[in-house]
């Protein structure tokens, strides 16, 4: 009897050392593997990976540049909002990039201009538009921010070039959802045309 209870309190020392082995092993490696993440988050702390071509590129995060992604976003608009050929579903592709990129005064604009028969004409006409951003002020002291955007049209007709000088204005709110069709996130507002004059007129 003696003999039978010595057996059982050696296989229970045996079965506790068994078991404490195994927690021990279980926390340290617990352990092991949160500061192996902890390790791998720091170092991989402001990278992202993008996919490009059906590769994975790494990037890396930095500040944004605000007044230069301003300029990019309003050049942009510009771009696209004057940017024209004679044929209506190119017009249509155009103005319809550039609206995502500002709010309703722009939209309006386009309106006056569809309903004077702006667009019309440059179809009919078989006419070309392009414009050329001289400069772009922008006022940072306060959100929104303020803009000032100069350049020149040029109106291309069959048998001459229309220069023109045109400059516009209004404001650059931030903040939006970034997106395929608005990259920065910005929007345009309150955007009106503030002048729109010829220059000179060339022969082809």
């Amino acid at each position: 009897m003696f003999r039978k209870m010595k057996n059982i309190d050696t296989a229970f020392r045996y079965v506790r050392l068994f078991t404490l082995v195994i927690v021990t092993g279980n926390l340290l490696l617990c352990g092991y593997i949160v500061y192996r993440t902890n390790v791998t988050l720091t170092a991989n702390k402001g990278k992202v990976y993008v996919m490009v071509n059906g590769k994975l590129v790494e990037a890396v995060a930095m500040e944004r540049n605000i007044p230069v992604e301003l300029r990019d976003h309003i050049r942009t608009f510009h771009t696209l909002f004057f940017t024209l050929s004679p044929d209506e579903k190119a017009i249509q592709a155009q103005i319809t990039k550039a609206l995502y990129l500002a709010d309703g005064s722009a939209r309006r604009e386009y309106q006056n201009l569809k309903e004077a028969g702006y667009y019309s004409n440059l179809i009919s006409g078989n006419i070309s538009q392009t414009i050329d951003i001289d400069s772009i002020e922008l006022d940072m002291g306060v959100t929104p921010y303020k803009f000032r955007c100069i350049g020149r049209q040029y109106i291309t007709r069959p048998t001459s070039v229309l220069t023109r000088s045109i400059v516009t204005q209004g404001y650059v709110r931030t903040g939006m959802i970034q997106s395929d069709n608005n990259s920065h996130g910005f929007l345009i507002e309150r955007w009106e045309i503030v002048s729109n004059n010829d220059i000179k007129t060339e022969s082809r």
